[in-house]
């Protein structure tokens, strides 16, 4: 619970930590003076105040709070910031996003634009002369919140595809390895190899391939990519090219939407998410 000079300012967040040692919630709780509570005993109907989980696997309790119409905080990896730059050679993942009620920010809303500046990404130019589509699959995990077999979703992906387009469909699996996939075995470097368009689940690919010209289709029921995509595979020939404005929007959305590390442990991300 919340120290009770930092409660009357806010209403106490129950902050869930694995066995008390998952690294991002305990900071986050810090930061926010509070404690953690370990998920192996915590009580559920003990309180009805908000959770702060991290990982899409406590579907049991993201599940009970949408029924219940509890609020909840749900972090995980953030969508950019962790790629491998000269501030962070090693890719790390130094940014974390933090949704209110859902996996994902769905929807787009009117941001201010500084934290987005700080980051300094830029939108390549559409790219419309690729060949192939790309089929960048999810890891387990999404799948199994959603209750879906990772190798059926691939192959009924890619038969939906092939009734739309001839093009050549080429599977990207996600390897284990952060080290391959940010260092060895881009989706940079995938991208750049003759792709018109990008399918995948729910994957950060979505963002990322956005970010590189490339046009997306997320395909889950929500997915930060869905302002700038196209959840429509009979449109795979006609994809969705946000103008610049739009695309810019997008971006300043999601940067309020992710939080650095330092941010967890000062409370600052606690701050812009109660404003």
């Amino acid at each position: 619970m919340c120290r009770r000079g930092y409660r009357k300012k806010m209403r106490n967040w129950i902050f869930l930590s694995k066995g008390n040692e998952d690294p991002y919630i305990n900071d986050f709780a810090k930061g926010c003076g509070c404690n953690t509570v370990n998920t192996n005993t915590f009580d559920y109907d003990a309180s009805d105040d908000p959770l702060v989980l991290r990982g899409i696997l406590k579907k049991k309790w993201i599940h009970k709070c949408w029924e219940d119409s509890r609020d909840f905080y749900f972090m995980d990896t953030g969508y950019f910031g962790n790629e491998r730059t000269q501030s962070n050679p090693n890719g790390w993942k130094y940014w974390h996003r933090i949704v209110k009620n859902d996996l994902q920010h769905n929807d787009l809303i009117e941001r201010p634009d500084d934290r987005f500046r700080g980051f300094k990404k830029k939108f390549q130019p559409w790219k419309k002369d690729g060949r192939k589509i790309l089929l960048a699959a999810p890891d387990e995990k999404p799948m199994k919140f959603y209750e879906k077999d990772l190798d059926i979703w691939i192959a009924d992906t890619i038969k939906e595809i092939k009734k739309y387009t001839d093009r050549p469909v080429e599977v990207r699996k996600r390897t284990k390895s952060r080290f391959d996939r940010v260092v060895t075995n881009t989706l940079q470097e995938a991208l750049d190899d003759d792709v018109f368009a990008l399918v995948t689940f729910n994957s950060n690919a979505a963002v990322e391939a956005v970010f590189h010209g490339i046009p997306v289709f997320p395909l889950a029921p929500t997915t930060a990519a869905a302002p700038v995509g196209c959840k429509d595979l009979s449109q795979i020939e006609n994809p969705y090219y946000p103008d610049k404005d739009k695309l810019y929007a997008w971006g300043c959305h999601l940067a309020y939407g992710q939080f650095h590390i330092t941010e967890l442990k000062t409370g600052k991300a606690r701050r812009i998410l109660e404003k």
